[in-house]
């Protein structure tokens, strides 16, 4: 059974990484977002791109801390709270508010139009949120790392 929850732990680990990779392209080409500019649609893909790029890569890791907690606790927390208490103290993320912010920015995005609230929200993903997955992305290739020299 262990060497089946490493082998899906290890899974979990790369679809993360692939799915933060884009996050941080997306990172890497974005501009700040001026409230005060009206945006075409082509002008806005590359926000669009950022904000369902992020919302994959949470997933992602999501799926991932429950493999890994499964591998490390043998037993699945009953909410995401109990999770993200566990990944925080396993230092796989830096706080469990953070995250559960993270977690809910899909609903933020969706109903969020106005351009204020709209820059709040990309200044979060460019800011303590992105950052928050290039770090967990820097942890979980520590541990591939560690799990593929035992």
């Amino acid at each position: 059974m262990k060497f089946f929850l490493d082998e899906l732990t290890k899974v979990a680990i790369v679809k993360t990484i692939n799915a933060i990779n884009l996050v941080e392209a997306s990172l890497n080409k974005i501009k700040p977002y001026d409230p005060t500019r009206l945006y075409t649609p082509d002008e806005m893909e590359p926000y669009d791109a950022l904000s369902d790029r992020f919302v994959r890569g949470v997933e992602s890791a999501i799926k991932f801390f429950r493999t890994y907690e499964r591998a490390q606790f043998a037993e699945v927390s009953e909410t995401i709270r109990d999770l993200f208490n566990r990944m925080e103290k396993l230092n796989m993320i830096s706080s469990v508010e953070l995250w559960l912010f993270m977690r809910d920015i899909r609903n933020r995005i969706v109903h969020d139009y106005l351009p204020e609230q709209l820059k709040e929200i990309y200044d979060l993903l460019t800011g303590p949120y992105g950052e928050e997955l290039l770090t967990l992305k820097k942890k979980l290739q520590e541990l591939q790392n560690k799990m593929n020299n035992n």
